[in-house]
């Protein structure tokens, strides 16, 4: 079979009109950036804003593994395999971050035949949102250092900045830096650092803000410095959000693109779930909702991060009521989770396959406690028997739900029409009654760890008395009604990532937590979990040139 990026390459793509026609939206609403991708003008999504909404489905996954899941190619061909049994579908995903793009875990399109295109450019620049975030972003970090040069009248106390730069790319070196050597003209030294740009507040704000105004509101609520009282210092009194606001205009706006059977995707926004809240934005998915009758996004990683945090954050945010959820999982990864090889995850082991259902039969039963109804989407190798697929199929059954065989990467929509029928009919079915994990009320240390206790099945989270005078301290300074957003390894249910299968029992040490006031959560980073990512050491990045013809090669 071709490569991913020799069957996008081949794709017959349509005018961005075209695909923006089959949601209704005018031409003149579109704003092309080339021809086959555009953002949505504000004007046609706050008229938008009055129709009625559609069906939303979540995509999410098991616990990923180096055998790979294909939750990213299950949420396109699903979109897909919607429209294809007559569904006015669209599908919401996130943007790819160049971090793992030239790291180790590859571009954020989706793969074989279930992938959205031009993946070149998705993967890569895009419509510049990333560059524009980072951009907004620094430019804030620059006006705190600023005004603590020219006098420092908001009496900032330089050993309490909390806010650090960020970039678009993995590199360990920056993690932490000391700032402003070399001399009085540079300013005053103090310790900082780097993060990825899809860990930044402002990747958060982008992607939960709701129109111009409330971005605007978010950006002046970040905290980016404390003064020796401890009393914050907020973006907006270094008179920093007007700026920010306009660096960001154009990314607010949602970017359309299509599949390679030329159905509607939205891709916009890009946290990650192991260190943010790993969602597509809030504008993406309430304008797709309102054009289409079902809409399909997808969460970061494993539901343990990526839908919990979809529950938890976005949707008590946004007033969604996902009326139905996909957990994908494959026979390769159920093995590994089983304690298999990746170097022999070629060869049957259905008991290996029982093994690892347990991590499955988790995410399971954690989804169900959000009230939303669950199928499981076996998403097919090659290599898999059907020893080994029966047995997984057998495993759901005995946990109350089904699981259908998914053959999109090699179909495309052909290969995924009955589980498009069977998601149709569990979104109808009105059986959704979703509900948050816990209430606003809760503490911020409580809400820390009922996530621990009820979908980690830890025993308790543990954290020194200074992290827990901290968030007492942010409760007495009225952030106590915040969600949580826990910052963990998404390979396992623990903090220790080779502790496969489903764990229970461990304690869950949180090791730093962050205000994020204008996003509108508390940040708790447990056990050895980085905001900036390092390389490997074969970087992806040693694959990826352009060959005779000026074509990219190597991005998957």
């Amino acid at each position: 079979m071709k490569s991913d990026i020799e069957i996008a390459r081949a794709a017959k793509k349509k005018p961005i009109q075209e695909v923006g026609a089959r949601l209704d939206i005018p031409s003149e609403h579109l704003l092309p950036y080339g021809h086959d991708k555009a953002k949505v003008s504000a004007a046609f999504i706050a008229e938008a804003r009055k129709r009625k909404d559609g069906k939303l489905i979540l995509v999410t996954a098991i616990n990923p593994t180096p055998a790979g899941e294909g939750k990213t190619t299950t949420t396109v061909g699903l979109g897909d395999g919607l429209n294809r049994i007559g569904k006015k579908a669209a599908i919401c995903i996130r943007e790819a971050s160049l971090g793992p793009c030239f790291g180790v875990k590859g571009g954020a399109a989706g793969g074989g035949y279930a992938q959205v295109i031009p993946m070149e450019d998705m993967n890569l620049h895009f419509t510049g949102d990333f560059h524009a975030i980072t951009s907004a972003h620094n430019l804030l970090s620059a006006l705190v250092d600023n005004h603590i040069y020219w006098g420092n009248a908001l009496e900032i106390d330089t050993r309490r900045v909390t806010w650090r730069r960020v970039m678009d790319m993995n590199d360990r070196a920056l993690r932490e830096i000391v700032s402003s050597l070399g001399g009085v003209a540079n300013g005053f030294p103090r310790e900082a650092g780097f993060d990825i740009t899809v860990a930044s507040e402002v990747m958060a704000i982008l992607c939960l803000a709701t129109d111009l105004k409330d971005l605007q509101k978010r950006l002046g609520d970040i905290i980016v410095a404390y003064r020796r009282d401890k009393s914050p210092v907020y973006a907006r009194d270094l008179k920093a959000d007007g700026a920010m606001t306009v660096l960001l205009k154009d990314a607010l706006q949602p970017n359309l693109v299509q599949t390679l059977e030329n159905n509607p995707a939205f891709v916009h926004g890009g946290p990650f779930a192991n260190i943010a809240h790993g969602c597509n934005s809030v504008m993406a998915t309430t304008t797709a909702l309102k054009l289409a009758d079902y809409v399909v996004t997808e969460a970061g990683f494993g539901a343990d991060l990526g839908a919990e945090k979809f529950f938890d954050i976005k949707c008590r945010k946004a007033g969604l009521k996902p009326a139905a959820a996909v957990i994908v999982a494959t026979v390769r990864a159920l093995k590994m989770n089983g304690g298999v090889k990746k170097e022999e995850l070629g060869a049957e082991n259905v008991e290996a396959v029982k093994t690892g259902c347990a991590n499955l039969g988790r995410h399971i039963e954690n989804v169900k406690q959000f009230g939303v109804p669950a199928i499981v989407a076996i998403n097919h190798f090659h290599s898999d028997t059907e020893a080994e697929i029966e047995a997984v199929k057998a495993y759901v059954a005995a946990q109350g739900e089904e699981a259908v065989l998914c053959r999109h990467w090699a179909e495309g929509s052909a290969g995924i029409e009955e589980l498009a029928h069977k998601v149709v009919a569990l979104a109808e079915s009105g059986v959704s009654q979703f509900a948050p994990l816990y209430a606003d009320e809760m503490t911020l240390f409580d809400k820390i760890d009922t996530v621990v206790k009820r979908i980690y099945r830890g025993s308790e989270a543990i954290a020194d008395k200074a992290v827990r005078a901290q968030l007492r301290q942010w409760e007495e300074q009225g952030y106590g009604h915040l969600p949580v957003c826990m910052a963990k390894t998404q390979y396992s249910f623990s903090t220790d990532p080779n502790l496969r299968g489903a764990p229970t029992g461990h304690a869950v040490p949180v090791r730093e937590v962050r205000l994020s006031a204008g996003a509108g959560f508390v940040v708790a980073i447990c056990g050895e979990i980085m905001t900036m990512p390092g390389l490997p050491k074969v970087p992806s990045s040693e694959h990826i040139f352009l060959n005779d013809d000026g074509l990219i090669e190597g991005l998957s």
